[in-house]
């Protein structure tokens, strides 16, 4: 029977695959280099295949070592809810949670649910990133996070998924744009041919893009806006028209702009703003409880739509 590798040998490997340098990946785990080697020659040795290749200059991680990668985070993130359910059970809902959040859902849904969670939990504390969903999809495998609030849809296959409510798209344009024109609001190709995107990487640019025929839609001069605030610019500055979640509008996104915004014309295109978790999270307990939280906080924002209320385990 082959030995089993501990959790100290696959540290020693991911720490050395983020890294690719025996010496920092030493200091990082707080061991000599002759001991980060001895322990990876073991994991391989005890595993039976090569996972590292280095030269004098450089380090590589062999295409075995990239699949047993992936595995050793989800092993090592176990692990560590492991601990963590340990030490939580003790004194439930008095955790730091670390909750990651997308930049087109923090401004607009977080100041008014926030106080709500300190209200009702005063002894858990929140501590919050945001970043783009993939960067907290990486760190919530990586058990740097706990939680991520995101936007669907989003590939999240073996999360634990708590959808929360509808967030539909309006068109935002200059008050005097003909394509506010008319009762309601459709997207023709000529209309579709004005629409202005945030960069790679945000969702809903992708989400954007769903809604629409991706043939159809142009980039200004080559230009993408970085942020909800740019996208905003250089539609007042006459460059085309977005399509906006109705959180940021009824959020006062357009307050003090010469912009304006109107529903589209169902069904209108939307996303799905959920909470997501590894299934293994120790803080299971505050997951639920923040999803209730977030649910119950949209009844002090004008954010109509329907709330879905289904839990599920997504397999991948």
């Amino acid at each position: 029977m082959a030995q089993l590798p501990s959790l100290k040998q696959l540290r020693y490997f991911t720490v050395l695959a983020k890294e690719l340098n025996f010496t920092r990946a030493a200091e990082l785990c707080f061991v000599g280099q002759s001991t980060l080697s001895a322990g990876l020659k073991e994991l391989e040795d005890s595993l039976g295949v090569r996972l590292v290749e280095r030269d004098r200059q450089n380090v590589s991680i062999t295409p075995m070592g990239l699949e047993i990668l992936e595995r050793a985070k989800i092993v090592l993130a176990a692990s560590e809810d492991l601990v963590d359910f340990a030490s939580a059970s003790s004194k439930p809902m008095s955790a730091t949670i670390r909750l990651g959040v997308i930049p087109t859902i923090t401004p607009f849904l977080l100041p008014t649910v926030l106080p709500e969670v300190r209200a009702r939990f005063p002894e858990l504390k929140v501590a919050l990133r945001e970043d783009l969903s993939a960067n907290l999809l990486s760190r919530l495998a990586d058990h740097q996070l706990d939680f991520a609030l995101i936007a669907l849809p989003y590939p999240v296959e073996g999360l634990l998924v708590k959808e929360l409510f509808v967030d539909e798209f309006w068109l935002v344009a200059l008050e005097n744009d003909p394509a506010l024109k008319g009762r309601e609001i459709h997207m023709p190709a000529k209309l579709t041919e004005r629409l202005l995107l945030l960069e790679e990487g945000h969702c809903l640019r992708d989400h954007t893009l769903a809604a629409c025929k991706k043939s159809d839609i142009r980039k200004a001069d080559g230009v993408e806006a970085t942020s909800l605030l740019t996208l905003l610019q250089m539609v007042e500055s006459g460059m085309g028209i977005a399509l906006l979640p109705e959180m940021a509008i009824k959020g006062g996104l357009l307050n003090g702009s010469r912009l304006r915004a109107k529903p589209l014309a169902a069904p209108a295109p939307k996303r799905t703003i959920a909470l997501v978790a590894r299934p293994t999270s120790a803080h299971l307990e505050a997951f639920y409880a923040l999803a209730e939280c977030f649910q119950h906080g949209l009844k002090n924002v004008p954010i109509p739509g329907k709330r879905a209320h289904s839990t599920e385990l997504i397999r991948g």
